[in-house]
């Protein structure tokens, strides 16, 4: 992921990325976190060179997010399933992209069924 996150920074600080491979999960999760900052500035405070902003979410942001997916479909398979999330009410905002991340908020449940309002049954 931080490879396809890296190539969306490269439209808006120019160059290459090519990301080495380190030595433990621990580095590469910093990594990846120092990557999504430094583009999240990026996006923040520039234009994209060489491509919309529409063609980045729908080619390197939309092939991180299914990278996401898969990580947690594998997650599922492996016995240590991702907690449900209702991202609707997730505290999530755009000078937090750091590995300090809120807890997930998990959707409510109404007769064992999700409740989009994220209320919680009192039964």
């Amino acid at each position: 992921m931080t490879g396809v996150l890296g190539y969306a920074r490269t439209f808006f600080v120019g160059g290459t990325f090519e990301a080495e491979v380190l030595p433990n999960l621990a580095e590469e999760a910093a990594r990846f976190h120092e990557m999504l900052e430094s583009l999240g500035h990026a996006i923040d405070t520039a234009e994209p060179n060489g491509a919309t902003h529409e063609q980045l979410l729908q080619g390197p942001l939309a092939d991180a997010m299914t990278h996401a997916g898969q990580l947690a479909l594998l997650r599922r398979l492996a016995g240590s399933p991702v907690p449900a999330e209702n991202f609707l009410k997730a505290d999530v905002r755009p000078d937090n992209l750091g590995a300090d991340q809120a807890e997930p908020r998990a959707p409510g449940r109404r007769d064992g069924k999700w409740d989009p309002r994220g209320v919680v049954s009192e039964e």
